[in-house]
C-alpha cells in the first residue's frame, strides 16, 4: 500500500496547479484540499497506477479503493472511486458495504453518483436478488445520499429496469423538499423515458400532482405531456 500510495501522491504532485485547485475546491463548496489536476491528468495517473499496480483479486480491489479514499486530498479519492468502478468483475454484491462507505463519508454529488450509478448500479443489475435488500432500506434511510444512491441506482439498466420498483422509489420520496433527492428523481426518470417514453409518460400524468415541479421538469424535458 505504501508503494500504491507514493506513487499516486507523486503523480498528482508532479501535476499539480496550485490556481486550479483554489478554483476546484471553490467549485465543489468543499474545505478538502485539492492538488488541482483535473480528469485528463487524473486519467494520466489512473494508467499508470493500473500498470503497475493491477487489481488481481477481491481483496487488492478492497484494499486499493480503501488506502486511496483514507487519503486526504479529493483527486486520491476520485481515483479511489476510479478504481472501484473500472474494475468491472469485482463491481458486486459483496461489496455493497465498501460502496456504502464511499457514499456516507463521501457525501457530496460528486463521489456520491460515480458510485451510485456505476458501482452500486452495476451490482444491482448483475445480482438483484443479492442487492435489492439494501437498495430497498436505503430509500427510506435517514442518511440523504443513501436515498439518492437508490434513485439513480436504476439509472443505467435500460430496457431491463424493474419500471415498478423505480416508480415506488420515486413515488416513496416524492415529498421530499432536498433539492438532490428531487433532481434524483427527474434524472432516472428521465433516462428511463429514454427506454420506455410511454410508460414514464403514463406515470408521470397520473402523479403529476405529487412529484415536485423540478421531479416533473426534469423528466418530461424530451416527452411530450399533455398540458
Amino acid at each position: 500500500m505504501k508503494q500504491l500510495i507514493a506513487l499516486v501522491a507523486d503523480e498528482l504532485a508532479s501535476r499539480a496547479d496550485a490556481e486550479k485547485a483554489v478554483g476546484m475546491a471553490a467549485y465543489m463548496k468543499t474545505d478538502m484540499p485539492f492538488y488541482g489536476v483535473q480528469k485528463k491528468g487524473r486519467t494520466e495517473v489512473y494508467r499508470a497506477m493500473k500498470a503497475q499496480f493491477p487489481v488481481t483479486d477481491n481483496v487488492t480491489y478492497r484494499r486499493y479503493v480503501t488506502a486511496l479514499w483514507e487519503r486526504p486530498h479529493r483527486e486520491e479519492k476520485y481515483l479511489a472511486i476510479r478504481i472501484a468502478e473500472q474494475n468491472r468483475q469485482f463491481v458486486v454484491a459483496k461489496n455493497l458495504d465498501l460502496y456504502r462507505r464511499l457514499i456516507v463519508e463521501g457525501a457530496w454529488w460528486d463521489f456520491v453518483d460515480a458510485v451510485a450509478v456505476h458501482c452500486v448500479g452495476i451490482a444491482f443489475l448483475q445480482e438483484r436478488e443479492a442487492t435489492q435488500p439494501s437498495i430497498e432500506r436505503w430509500i427510506d434511510d435517514d442518511d440523504m445520499w443513501l436515498r439518492r444512491t437508490s434513485l439513480i441506482s436504476h439509472l443505467k439498466h435500460k430496457a431491463e429496469t424493474d419500471c415498478e420498483l423505480l416508480f415506488d422509489h420515486c413515488m416513496r420520496r416524492a415529498g421530499e423538499k432536498e433539492f438532490f433527492i428531487r433532481k434524483a428523481i427527474g434524472w432516472s426518470l428521465r433516462e428511463y423515458a429514454k427506454t420506455s417514453p410511454d410508460r414514464v409518460t403514463d406515470f408521470l400524468i397520473k402523479n403529476r400532482d405529487q412529484l415536485s415541479g423540478l421531479s416533473f421538469r426534469e423528466a418530461s424535458k424530451h416527452l411530450e405531456i399533455p398540458l
